[in-house]
């Protein structure tokens, strides 16, 4: 389906200053590496987040089961990779060359373990992907854009500030709808930022016509690709423009291509999927009241590490309520109970999780960290890297390391550190 190039947005997309297209986490953090073996250094990058990573956050969720991905990692000719390319039941084309053999390696050979955890995390994720693509009449195969995007880590923050699944810094995820600010992120959102990125790719497709070209724009913005085009006397192919893109951004398709060949033909190579604790059913109520998810846990009875998986988007375990319906998503057998809780959810603990402000701040005290007047005051324990701080709060390493006159990225237990909000 596309939709016409001279839409309101399309044209608002073609103007908006290329930084904004900075736009998900690995396309910053990843893809910008301004060296000239271009493809080999994206791959190397990507290496190196996926052995990084999922490592805080995904191994929580892993359980011990039968699955082996140590074994011998089989190697096949050229001619099998084309082959099983072609048969994906695909609209978008997946060619076959040596910058694609390059990614595939990387997934099935060096990073197969990670692979694997990839395979149980999109047993949750993917309905929710597919079911928007489907809405929307979006190829299925775009379904794999957030494995190199966030590796499906809904709360990751690139160095940009862009988050969430699909990667969207603050002005595109506001373009698109995103509520933003000190208590919720609908960046981090698996339902709503799925459905603002396919808003977004089919927007893309409405001025190009080709997914190629799209996925490329997707990378580094509608001017760059633009500007390829003309260097190349009006082509409007991927590969014709090739020479032209930016650097990383001639990673970035070769790479989605070997995602949506490992992702399908990881069985082939011996890899499998790891078990991932995590809940296939849920619910999703809707509320006008505000709710500390601490609340929750305790009246449900829930992990309060489930409930903030499942509610990624609300940054201080807060939702906001006020009036506006926010939704709770919840394990499928906990919705009813949830209805029939609900009053005994909402006084626990009001005083002190809800109305009482100093309580508030007595409690983060108590945790190492204040809130101040639109900061919060963290103090550093053992253990802490500006990294895991960033990523818990939800700001970038670089803006920790400005706001905090810090060089290098060294910091000592007991230091103070400011983080805005």
């Amino acid at each position: 389906m596309r939709i016409s190039s001279i839409s309101l947005v399309s044209i608002l997309l073609l103007f908006i200053p290329i930084h904004v297209y900075a736009d998900m986490v690995l396309t910053d953090s990843v893809f910008h590496t301004g060296t000239k073996d271009s493809v080999l250094n994206v791959r190397d990058a990507v290496d190196d987040m996926l052995g990084n990573l999922l490592e805080d956050w995904v191994m929580t969720y892993v359980e011990e089961d039968e699955c082996d991905t140590t074994a011998s990692a089989p190697t096949y000719a050229d001619s099998v990779y084309v082959a099983r390319l072609s048969r994906l039941p695909y609209v978008m084309e997946m060619p076959y060359n040596d910058k694609v053999r390059a990614f595939i390696d990387m997934y099935v050979m060096k990073r197969r373990q990670q692979l694997g955890t990839l395979l149980g995390l999109s047993t949750y994720y993917f309905p929710i992907f597919e079911e928007a693509l489907t809405r929307h009449d979006l190829p299925l195969e775009l379904k794999y854009l957030p494995i190199i995007e966030s590796a499906l880590k809904p709360t990751i923050v690139s160095h940009a500030g862009a988050a969430g699944l699909w990667q969207f810094i603050v002005s595109t995820g506001r373009m698109y709808g995103l509520e933003i600010n000190s208590l919720i992120d609908e960046r981090c959102d698996p339902l709503k930022s799925t459905d603002a990125a396919c808003r977004y790719l089919k927007d893309l497709y409405g001025i190009y016509g080709d997914w190629h070209l799209v996925i490329a724009a997707y990378n580094c913005g509608p001017g760059n690709v633009n500007k390829a085009i003309r260097r190349s006397g009006g082509k409007r192919d991927y590969w014709a423009i090739y020479p032209y893109l930016p650097r990383e951004t001639r990673g970035y398709v070769p790479i989605f291509i070997a995602a949506n060949y490992a992702m399908n033909y990881h069985c082939e190579h011996n890899v499998c999927a790891q078990k991932v604790n995590m809940p296939v059913v849920v619910d999703t109520i809707m509320t006008t009241h505000r709710i500390h998810l601490e609340q929750l846990a305790h009246v449900l009875n829930v992990p309060i590490e489930e409930l903030r998986m499942l509610n990624p988007q609300y940054r201080r375990d807060v939702i906001p309520g006020n009036g506006k319906a926010y939704s709770i998503c919840l394990p499928a057998s906990y919705a009813e109970l949830y209805i029939d809780k609900e009053q005994e959810v909402l006084a626990y603990k009001a005083d002190e999780l809800i109305n009482n402000r100093r309580a508030e701040i007595n409690m983060a005290q108590q945790s190492g960290h204040v809130y101040g007047n639109g900061v919060i005051y963290y103090k550093v324990k053992s253990g802490n890297t500006l990294g895991g701080i960033a990523q818990k709060y939800r700001v970038s390493v670089a803006q920790l390391k400005k706001w905090n006159n810090i060089k290098g990225t060294t910091i000592r237990v007991g230091q103070t550190l400011k983080i805005y909000h």
